[in-house]
């Protein structure tokens, strides 16, 4: 068992660094933005010698666009029929979560989606796809300047690979596709320095919403996770685990009413506890 005071040492620390600036000294800091240092780039430059662009006729898709309904209608999703997802789908879910609509002057921020504290936009998306028509299983890394995705490399047993990385969640294997969004802190720190990462981790919500508002928008599942392997995510695709590492996962797939009663399942604890 923790030691209570080194546990109360720790959520003191976890309370202090969800605070704002009043409650932190360094009044004096500067930016190396405002030092004038070279700006990173935009984007991660591509990972292959290929890209495959990714179609945008989203006018195909059979959308749900009543927003009441889909505020209502956005759930988390455990339980996958395992059926295909559309590449269309698939395209559709990476530009809702990280899509570039605009480029803010030459190339100082991209203006996407979602927001993002001072348009720096911090992540990078990967998936592991198992089940998507027209693309083979594997670790793929998306490019949201030409939105284009890119094929990385097979990934031995897949399901394995995915329960690993999501530190024994087997159910998540069972999805068409896991998305994963790594962060690379640069791109906020040359603005924002020792300030940047908590509102990194504002804008990691902002993303994951609007996956949950896109996937009930076309009918399918996710969840987010939190619960991960950095170690293995990162070894997955390639990432350093210092300039780029993981912070996010969203297992997607296919779903079924009949399955709600599968996935009370996983709060059966509510009531063998009487909570």
């Amino acid at each position: 068992m923790l030691d209570p005071e080194i546990q109360k040492k720790l959520i003191q620390e976890g309370r202090d660094f969800m605070k704002g600036y009043s409650n932190r000294p360094f009044d004096d800091f500067e930016s190396d933005q405002e030092l004038k240092l070279p700006q990173p780039p935009l984007v991660k430059a591509p990972m292959a010698e290929q890209a495959m662009p990714l179609p945008r006729n989203f006018a195909d898709l059979e959308l749900q666009n009543d927003l009441i309904a889909l505020l209502t209608e956005r759930k988390s999703s455990r339980v996958y029929t395992q059926q295909s997802v559309s590449l269309l789908q698939l395209s559709f879910l990476l530009w809702a979560a990280q899509g570039i609509k605009d480029i803010r002057g030459k190339s100082y921020a991209t203006l996407r989606t979602v927001p993002s504290g001072g348009a720096r936009h911090g992540f990078e998306t990967y998936l592991l796809v198992r089940n998507v028509e027209g693309l083979q299983p594997g670790a793929y890394h998306y490019l949201p300047l030409g939105h284009e995705l890119e094929f990385l490399h097979p990934v031995d047993d897949l399901p394995e690979a995915i329960t690993a990385s999501l530190v024994g969640q087997s159910w998540a294997a069972k999805a068409s596709v896991v998305f994963y969004y790594s962060f690379v802190p640069y791109r906020c720190e040359w603005r924002y320095g020792i300030w940047a990462h908590r509102p990194a981790l504002m804008d990691a919500g902002h993303v994951g919403q609007n996956l949950y508002l896109a996937c009930a928008a076309i009918g399918i599942g996710t969840c987010a996770i939190a619960a991960f392997d950095t170690a293995i995510c990162d070894a997955l695709f390639e990432l350093d685990g210092e300039e780029e590492f993981m912070v996010y996962a969203f297992p997607v797939g296919t779903i079924s009413a009949s399955d709600q009663k599968s996935e009370k399942a996983f709060y059966q604890f509510v009531e063998d506890e009487g909570l």
